[in-house]
């Protein structure tokens, strides 16, 4: 790791969730401090990137004018890239007797790349949750209307098109929560860095990523139920309708017939 930086006592992390996903196949294994996660040498002064693929880039000891070069590299490897990036920051003090995070500041004895990984891995997952809580609460206000409706007058205007989407983009929120960031697994770093695990649970703590994981897996599988079960209301209603529709068609039938049979009476 640069040598300036691990001179410093005091700096500053600031997490940005640019993206749906960040390709990270063209960086050069070379140019980089680390491959696990991906660490980076942003300027001269020793700042330092650590980038994953959830599209969560974590700088730390970077200006804001650097901060912006840097980001707009990083712009052609976005996927869905997003108008306003979320942002989370947070205060890194070194030269101090223990290790642990307390008022939103981390405390520790000293600057090390590994220390800086495991605090970057926790920002960016607390960056991915912040941005699907805002999702879901969404969800949940649209969907809830539905579900009153249904409660009330027993019906459901939504098509089951649109709540069959709902449910999908449920899945979706829950297959980039398990599949890309991995928010219940701890950082690749510990495997090789344990006395750090330490560290990682006071973040983990701190930002309380288990309890908020586990909500919002609640609060996904009961709107994937709930869109569910509306989906099914409105189908039964369309095949009712369709039977009522064969019932008219076989009368019609059975009046043109008998309206036939008359004919042939009569003359």
């Amino acid at each position: 790791m640069p040598l300036l930086l691990t001179e410093r006592n005091d700096l500053k992390a600031r997490a940005l969730l640019l993206g749906d996903r960040l390709d990270l196949r063209l960086f050069k294994l070379a140019d980089c401090l680390a491959t696990t996660p991906l660490t980076l040498q942003v300027n001269a002064e020793g700042g330092i990137a650590v980038l994953f693929r959830y599209g969560v880039a974590v700088l730390f000891g970077v200006s804001a004018p650097d901060e912006e070069s840097f980001v707009d590299t990083l712009r052609p490897l976005l996927t869905n890239p997003y108008q306003t990036p979320e942002t989370e920051e947070m205060d890194i003090h070194a030269s101090k007797p223990s290790i642990g995070v307390q008022s939103g500041a981390v405390s520790l004895d000293m600057v090390s790349l590994e220390k800086l990984q495991v605090i970057a891995d926790a920002l960016s997952k607390n960056l991915v949750l912040t941005l699907y809580e805002k999702k879901v609460a969404g969800e949940f206000d649209k969907i809830e209307p539905l579900a009153q409706e249904l409660a009330t007058h027993g019906r459901v205007s939504a098509d089951s098109k649109k709540l069959l989407s709902k449910i999908g983009s449920m899945l979706l929120i829950e297959h980039r929560m398990v599949g890309r960031a991995e928010i219940g697994d701890k950082p690749e770093t510990l495997w090789d860095n344990p006395h750090l695990e330490g560290l990682y649970a006071s973040l983990e703590d701190e930002f309380e990523l288990k309890e908020r994981q586990a909500a919002l897996d609640r609060k996904l599988g009961l709107i994937s139920d709930t869109a569910q079960t509306l989906a099914d209301v409105w189908d039964n209603k369309q095949l009712h309708k369709l039977e009522w529709y064969i019932i008219g068609l076989i009368l019609f039938e059975i009046a043109i017939s008998l309206i036939e049979m008359g004919k042939k009476y009569l003359y």
